[in-house]
């Protein structure tokens, strides 16, 4: 198979560095260049990677590389309709961030771009690729603990905020400045933003949509940010399962600029539990169990050391086989849409205290 010609966009999404190994080394892939979004990602790029062309805007980067074949959208979620249609109408194949846009406008916008322009759109729920929850939906799908009744989930992380400063403003994450509800002091775009992984994954798993959901945020324990970093939603599918889903960023960080050692605060820098209640029994799921966990002395610097496949590997085998076999991606924008639907409705269920149904 012909090797992909890949490049990456602007650089400031905490995912960046997670491909950088990947692009370089997959036999799959050539990796032809890059553009940064300002001096600071650039600095931080260029100290992490050698060989690779960087540019300072999209449109020099595209400029000089024709030959560019796909893109990886790595950027704030407010760039991504802007880099779609710079990619659309040079026939660039795109794997955008996990929030394409929360603005259903701009979502449809996308969807005619994409289908106009014929062009492959994978969205990167990397979680897909994890083996432990690839095998929990193997199991799950053969019944091991009959029907499946009752979904709890957390997708529970540091803020990245401190690192990736756009994360930390509402008009870039998510989208514009909208109050979380009246009188609040907090805006739409924090950790809800962030977290999409477990909305993504009770509908793959339970093969339902939402019907109901109801969701409640709590003061923020990071004060000085402006947005939301700890809620909780409860729910129900249409085939009945009941939910409860906490997407929050309730894990202690030290405020570094560039993520390494000394970034986590114990317990754990992130973590994705599942927890599944059948008719003939439950299934406890820990998707980022199989780590290597050491306390940092004598600097009192605690790191995680992953154990486990690299998402982003299989993620990029997809992606490349997608194109080649012109083949449209499990995570498209189609199906997508219904995720971020969903994850609006919690925002819209804050704002006015009820349950939204969909």
């Amino acid at each position: 198979m012909k090797r992909l010609k890949i490049a990456m966009m602007s650089m400031t999404h905490g995912h960046t560095r997670k491909y950088y190994d990947v692009l370089k080394n997959n036999p799959k892939l050539e990796w032809i260049a890059v553009s940064t979004a300002n001096e600071t990602v650039k600095d931080i790029f260029l100290r992490s990677v050698t060989g690779i062309p960087c540019y300072d805007s999209d449109e020099a980067m595209l400029d000089a590389h024709p030959e560019i074949e796909a893109v990886v959208l790595a950027s704030e979620n407010c760039e991504h309709l802007r880099q779609v249609r710079l990619c659309a109408e040079r026939g660039i194949h795109v794997l955008s961030m996990k929030v394409p846009t929360f603005d259903m406008a701009e979502y449809a916008e996308m969807e005619r771009l994409i289908a106009e322009h014929d062009i492959t759109f994978q969205i990167e729920l990397e979680l897909h690729y994890n083996p432990v929850v690839m095998r929990t939906k193997e199991l799950i799908a053969k019944k091991a603990v009959g029907e499946l009744c009752a979904f709890n989930a957390t997708n529970i992380t540091l803020s990245p905020v401190w690192a990736f400063p756009w994360q930390g403003v509402p008009e870039q994450s998510y989208g514009k400045r909208v109050p979380i509800k009246e009188g609040h002091d907090k805006f739409r775009g924090g950790a809800l933003c962030d977290h999409p992984h477990i909305f993504d994954l009770i509908r793959e798993i339970t093969g339902s949509e939402f019907d109901v959901i109801f969701a409640k945020v709590a003061p923020n324990m990071r004060h000085e940010i402006e947005e939301e970093d700890m809620l909780a939603v409860v729910g129900r599918m249409k085939n009945g399962v009941i939910f409860s889903l906490d997407p929050s960023w309730s894990r202690a960080e030290n405020r570094l600029p560039v993520p390494g050692p000394g970034w986590e605060v114990f317990p754990k820098r992130m973590e994705v539990n599942l927890v599944m209640h059948g008719t003939e029994g439950s299934m406890l799921t820990d998707c980022f169990g199989p780590n290597t966990y050491h306390n940092g002395s004598p600097e009192n610097q605690y790191t995680v050391q992953y154990t486990y496949f690299d998402e982003w590997v299989g993620l990029i085998d997809e992606f490349v086989e997608n194109i080649r076999t012109h083949r449209t991606p499990k995570i498209n924008i189609k199906w997508h849409k219904n995720t971020i639907k969903a994850m609006n409705a919690v925002y819209e269920s804050i704002a006015t205290g009820k349950a939204v149904r969909l």
